[in-house]
């Protein structure tokens, strides 16, 4: 039985080291066996988005550097070098199938602004019904370090949620999550939960020319999952293993499983993961339980504190003591109001400002991370 069968739009993440050799440079071989497989999915009716690194790995060879440079700027030049030849060798490669690509280069801000997320998610959609294969990658040459996505792992994960993707397919340098033994390394095939352990079990960021680790693929293993979007990671120099993955059924790598209850809305998967918060609100335990238990909205009563400065209207995340965060939500209130009604309840609320109290967060304008 194949799991894939019902999947009709799969967002495929590669990383830089399927894409490279060991000099850096840009691998057009593999870029060629890498479209083969993707053709084949689109003769299949599959709709394909590929988000590919490579671009700064493909800058570094063109310019003779040999390692990744530490300065942002240089990364952001070697960016500019490589993006131009990494979408060239696509187009030329996907080309050979009678297939167009489009580039979609995107930065963290513009996922976390709502109209500019709307607007990317409908020009993709415009590529889809066209027959063409996006190919996204983060506008490096423009990102500010403290908010770049730093790996295309997680941009991946993003990218399968604004897109509605039926399945999240991380091409890598390793056949899946592994756990180490004294006998070496011990595959794990299916993930349904993402633990301490498996957290624990992550090692540190990978070779000298890309930036994602494992730690960072879990990242976004958790966030397709929590998406409702199962993940697949797998070895993507393996011949035709997307091929094998969707069409003839092969579990290859780790399966991460999603949610139970299916999709989140996609509003509140840009809630969740896409919009960055202004400010957090501290609540007490039995809002917590009112929340995450009965689906409730969060109201004054239930607030004990008030982090950060922000205006109605705007993200923040909602917190318990000794557990962290564990909602985000849009605030009815500005920080200033809050601070004035925290543990009111809504009689006195009411009396406070001279008007009809409202939730703080109302359910449908609220996102629970973690149960």
């Amino acid at each position: 039985m194949n799991r894939f069968e019902g999947v009709k739009r799969v967002v495929v993440k590669v990383g830089t080291s399927v894409l490279t050799d060991d000099r850096n440079l840009l691998d057009e071989g593999r870029v060629g066996a890498l479209a083969d497989d993707l053709a084949a999915l689109c003769r299949a009716g599959r709709q394909v988005i590929c988000v590919s690194s490579g671009a700064i790995g493909a800058g570094l060879g063109l310019l003779d550097w040999k390692q990744r440079p530490r300065e942002l700027a240089r990364s952001q030049a070697a960016a500019a070098v490589g993006q131009g030849r990494l979408i060239e060798v696509y187009a030329r490669a996907l080309g050979r199938h009678e297939l167009k690509v489009g580039q979609i280069l995107l930065t963290r801000e513009d996922l976390s602004k709502r109209t500019r997320y709307l607007n990317a998610r409908a020009t993709m959609q415009a590529l889809l019904t066209a027959g063409v294969v996006p190919v996204v990658n983060e506008n490096d040459t423009v990102s500010v370090e403290e908010i770049r996505f730093g790996d295309n792992d997680e941009l991946a994960a993003l990218t399968a949620h604004l897109m509605d993707a039926d399945l999240l397919v991380n091409l890598s340098n390793v056949e899946g999550f592994e756990r180490r033994t004294p006998g070496g390394a011990e595959l794990i095939p299916l993930v349904e939960r993402i633990t301490p352990e498996l957290e624990r079990l992550c090692g540190g960021a990978g070779r000298a020319t890309s930036t994602g680790g494992m730690v960072s693929k879990l990242a976004a293993a958790r966030i397709a999952m929590a998406s409702g979007i199962p993940m697949v990671l797998a070895d993507g120099k393996r011949p035709g293993v997307l091929s094998a993955i969707l069409l003839e059924g092969h579990l290859a790598g780790t399966l991460f499983l999603p949610r139970a209850g299916g999709k989140l809305k996609a509003r509140k998967r840009w809630l969740a993961f896409t919009g960055r918060p202004k400010g957090s609100l501290m609540v007490d335990g039995g809002a917590h339980a009112a929340l995450v238990r009965r689906n409730s909205s969060l109201l004054a009563s239930g607030l004990k504190e008030v982090v950060g400065t922000f205006e109605r209207g705007e993200l923040v995340a909602v917190c318990v003591a000794g557990g962290g965060e564990f909602a985000r939500g849009v605030t009815r209130y500005g920080s200033r109001e809050l601070e004035q009604i925290r543990g009111m309840n809504s009689q006195a609320v009411a009396s406070a400002l001279g008007r009809k109290a409202e939730e703080v967060i109302h359910r449908d304008e609220l996102v629970i991370l973690e149960a």
